[in-house]
C-alpha cells in the first residue's frame, strides 16, 4: 500500500505470561489495559496464544510512525540533498529508502519503542491494575510497559521476522552458494539495518580481495623458479602489505559510497558526539548558572572532567595490561612450550583443541571485567564505550592468538613448527568457532522448547505431545543476537568482527612463513558469508537494529595489524636468511630493513594519494552544503527583515 494507507508488517512483539485465572473486572486487568492503550496509540494489535505465554504482535500505519517521527524531531534526507527535521505534512519532500519504504528499519523500531514505552498514566491519581490476582500500582506519569517489566508481567519486547522478506533473503542470499561473495546489500540494509549491512559489505569485499594473495600464495607453493627462489618471500611480503593498504583505502571509499546510496550523510558517532557534547555542555552550564554564570568556573569543570576521564581510562588500561602480563602470558608460554616438546601429531591437535576451549573462558572473564571497568569511565556515550571495550578485549585475544606463534618463530626459529601451528589454528579454531556459533543457539532453542513442553505437559497431566504452532513463539524461544561479552554495549557483530580481525592478523603477520595460509582464509570466508546469513535468518531472533554506519574501532585495529605485519615479517625474513643467528647487517639483512621502511612509508603515505570518498560522493556533499547555506541564508535575511519592519 502507498501513501497515507501504507502499513508495516507485524515487526514487534510483547511477551506476557498466560493468565491462570480470568480477572473479574477486565478494565483493571493490566494486559487488557495495555492492549487498549496500544490500540488507542494507533497501533494494530494481534494477540497470539502460545504454550505458556501470550504474544502481543504490533504493526503500525505509516501515518502513526510519521507523527511519532515528527514528535521525536527525527532528521531525514530531502530530495534537495539537505537533512531536515521530519514533518508528516511535508512527507513528499523526504527521500524514501531503496526498498520504497519511507522509514528505515532502525527508524521504524525507534518509533515503535517511543510509542509503546510512551504510554504513561496521565490521570491525576495512581491507578490499581491486576494480573493473576496480584495488584500493581500504576503511578502518575509512569511508563506502563516499564512498570509491567519491573513487576514481571512483561517478559520481553523483541523485533519479529517478516516471513515474506525472510524467505526471500533465504533464497537470494543465505542459500545462494553459486554467487560466492555477492550479497544483496541493499536488501540486507532494509531488513537488518545499517550496522549489519555494513559488516556484510565489508566481509564480501574483504573475501573478494583475498582471492589475489590466495592465488599468488598457491602459485608460490606449486612453482619453483630456480635461482630466483630466495627473492620470492620478500616479493610476496611486499605484495601482501601493499594489498592490505590498498584494500582498506578502497574500503573507506566503498563505505562512503554505501552511506551516500542509503541517504546517510553522517555516521552515528558524529551524531552522538554532537549530542553528547551538547548534553555535557548544558550539564556544565547548569552548574555554572547556579554559581552566577561564571565562565572561568565552567572552563574549570570541563577541564576537570576531561582529565578525570583520561586518568580513569589510563587506570583501566593498566589493569588490563597487568592482567595480560601476569596471568595470560605465563599460560600462553606454557602451552607453547608443551606444544614444542610434544612429538605426536595427534596429541598436538588434542592439546590445541583443549587450549582453545580453556582460553575461551579466560577471555570471556576478561571481557566481563572490561565491561565493569568501562562503566566507571567518563566516556563520550555508548559508541565510545563500545570502542573502549573493543580495544581492551582485543588486547586479550591478541595475546591469546599470537604469543605462541611468536614463541615458535623467534625463540626456537622453528618455521616448520610455526607452519603446523598456523594450519592447526586456522583449521581447529575455525571449525571450533563455527561449531560453537551454530550449535549453541540450536541447543539453547532446544532447551527452552523442552522446558516449555515439559511445563505444559505437567500442567495438563497428559502424555500427549505438545507442538509449537505459532511462528512468533518459535522466534521467542530462539536466542538473541548478542556478544559473548558485554551485551550491554555491543551486539553479536562484536564476535564476528573479532573473528575477522584475528584471522587477518594471523595471515598477515606470518605471511612469509606460510603463503598458502591466504587460501585457507579465503575458503573460510566464502563459507562464513552464508553461515552468518543462515545464523541471522534461521537460528536467531531478528536483531535489534543499530545505526552505526562504519566498522568503527575495528578499522583502527586492522590498521594496527598491518603495522605489526610489517615488523613480524621482517623478523621472519631475518630468521630465514640469517640461519647462524649472528644478526649481522649484511646486504640481505640491510635490504630487509630497507623494505620495512619502504612499506611503512607506503602504509602512511598512500592515504594522501587516494581520497577516502569517491568524487561523486564528494561533489554531492559539497552541493548539499552549498544548497543548505543558500536556504538558511535566505531564511536568516527574511527573519532580519521582518524584525526590522516590526521595529519600525
Amino acid at each position: 500500500m502507498e501513501g497515507h494507507r501504507e502499513v508495516t508488517g507485524f515487526e514487534v512483539a510483547i511477551v506476557v505470561p498466560k493468565k491462570r485465572e480470568k480477572e473479574r473486572d477486565d478494565t483493571a486487568d493490566c494486559v487488557e489495559f495495555l492492549v487498549r492503550e496500544l490500540k488507542r496509540a494507533g497501533l494494530i494489535v494481534e494477540r497470539v496464544y502460545g504454550i505458556s505465554d501470550e504474544f502481543i504482535k504490533l504493526a503500525a500505519p505509516i501515518e502513526i510512525l510519521g507523527r511519532v517521527a515528527a514528535e521525536l524531531q527525527m532528521k531525514k534526507l530531502t530530495y534537495i540533498g539537505i537533512e531536515l527535521q521530519f514533518e508528516w505534512d511535508e512527507v513528499s519532500a523526504f527521500v524514501r529508502q531503496p526498498d520504497g519504504s519511507l522509514f528505515s528499519w532502525c527508524e521504524r523500531f525507534r518509533c515503535f519503542q517511543h510509542l509503546i514505552y510512551g504510554i504513561v498514566n496521565k490521570t491525576d491519581s495512581d491507578m490499581t491494575l491486576m494480573f493473576d490476582g496480584k495488584e500493581f500500582q500504576f503511578q502518575r506519569n509512569e511508563s506502563l510497559l516499564k512498570m509491567m517489566e519491573t513487576e514481571g508481567v512483561v517478559k520481553q519486547v523483541f523485533p519479529t521476522h517478516d516471513e515474506v522478506k525472510r524467505k526471500q533473503l533465504l533464497r537470494t542470499w543465505a542459500l545462494n552458494w553459486l554467487d560466492f561473495t555477492w550479497q544483496p546489500i541493499d536488501e540486507i540494509y532494509a531488513y537488518f539495518g545499517t550496522k549489519i549491512a555494513t559488516y556484510f559489505a565489508f566481509l564480501s569485499m574483504y573475501t573478494r580481495w583475498l582471492f589475489f594473495p590466495a592465488a599468488l600464495g598457491l602459485a608460490l607453493q606449486l612453482v619453483d623458479i630456480g635461482p630466483l627462489q630466495p627473492l620470492v618471500l620478500p616479493a610476496f611480503f611486499i605484495f601482501v602489505v601493499t594489498w592490505a593498504v590498498f584494500f582498506f583505502q578502497f574500503w573507506k571509499r566503498k563505505n562512503s559510497a554505501l552511506l551516500a546510496r542509503w541517504g546517510i550523510n553522517y555516521t552515528l558517532s558524529e551524531y552522538k558526539a554532537v549530542q553528547i557534547a551538547q548534553s555535557s555542555f548544558s550539564h556544565v552550564h547548569d552548574k555554572c548558572e547556579k554559581r552566577f554564570g561564571d565562565e572561568p568556573i565552567e572552563k574549570k569543570i570541563l577541564q576537570r572532567d576531561e582529565w578525570l576521564g583520561l586518568l580513569l581510562r589510563i587506570r583501566n588500561n593498566a589493569i588490563i595490561v597487568l592482567a595480560i602480563i601476569c596471568l595470560q602470558l605465563p599460560f600462553e608460554l606454557a602451552y607453547a612450550h608443551l606444544y614444542e616438546v610434544t612429538e605426536s601429531d595427534v596429541l598436538k591437535y588434542a592439546l590445541t583443541a583443549a587450549y582453545l576451549l580453556a582460553i575461551q573462558y579466560y577471555t570471556r572473564i576478561g571481557g566481563k571485567v572490561s565491561v565493569i571497568l568501562i562503566k566507571y569511565e567518563k566516556d563520550q556515550g555508548e559508541e565510545s564505550s563500545a570502542a573502549s571495550l573493543v580495544y581492551k578485549v582485543f588486547g586479550l585475544y591478541f595475546m591469546q592468538s599470537y604469543i605462541g606463534l611468536f614463541y615458535h618463530a623467534l625463540s626456537h626459529r622453528n618455521l616448520l613448527t610455526l607452519r603446523q601451528v598456523l594450519i592447526q589454528r586456522l583449521v581447529v579454531s575455525q571449525v571450533l568457532e563455527n561449531m560453537i556459533e551454530n550449535s549453541i543457539p540450536y541447543l539453547k532453542y532446544s532447551y527452552k522448547k523442552y522446558k516449555a513442553f515439559h511445563k505444559k505437559k505437567h500442567e495438563k497431566g497428559s502424555a500427549k505431545m505438545v507442538h509449537l504452532v505459532t511462528r512468533v513463539e518459535k522466534e521467542y524461544l530462539k536466542p538473541s543476537y548478542t556478544a559473548s561479552i558485554g551485551e550491554e554495549l555491543e551486539d553479536g557483530l562484536f564476535d564476528d568482527f573479532l573473528e575477522l580481525a584475528l584471522q587477518f592478523g594471523m595471515i598477515m603477520m606470518f605471511a612469509c612463513a606460510f603463503p598458502l595460509v591466504f587460501c585457507f582464509a579465503t575458503l573460510n570466508n566464502v563459507t562464513e558469508i552464508r553461515a552468518d546469513a543462515l545464523k541471522l535468518l534461521v537460528m536467531l531472533r531478528r536483531p535489534i537494529p543499530r545505526a552505526a554506519a562504519t566498522i568503527g574501532a575495528w578499522l583502527n585495529i586492522f590498521q594496527f595489524l598491518i603495522i605489526m605485519a610489517i615488523c613480524t615479517n621482517c623478523v621472519l625474513l631475518i630468521c630465514l636468511y640469517d640461519q647462524e643467528g649472528k644478526w649481522r647487517i649484511e646486504p640481505g639483512l640491510a635490504a630487509i630493513l630497507i623494505i620495512e621502511h619502504a612499506l611503512l612509508l607506503i602504509k602512511f603515505g598512500f592515504s594522501h594519494f587516494v581520497p577516502e570518498e569517491p568524487a561523486w560522493v564528494r561533489a554531492n556533499r559539497m552541493r548539499t552544503v552549498a544548497q543548505a547555506r543558500d536556504v538558511f541564508s535566505k531564511q536568516l535575511l527574511r527573519s532580519i527583515s521582518s524584525i526590522e519592519r516590526n521595529h519600525h
